[in-house]
């Protein structure tokens, strides 16, 4: 095995662990109910900081 095949499997594991936690990812949120709008939760974008905005 010499470095051209290291390589090459090291961007293969790359790549697929990236498009495994994109899978992954997609399918959660469509379990969740479609996103985070309208749903009454926050996105993922959206934090605890997001409370301070608020009026009271």
């Amino acid at each position: 095995m010499n470095q051209s095949d290291v390589m090459f499997l090291v961007v293969f594991l790359i790549l697929l662990s990236t498009l495994t936690v994109f899978i992954v990812q997609f399918v959660r949120s469509r379990r969740r109910g479609g996103g985070g709008e309208g749903g009454g939760r926050a996105g993922w974008w959206e934090g605890p900081w997001d409370d301070d905005d608020r009026k009271r």
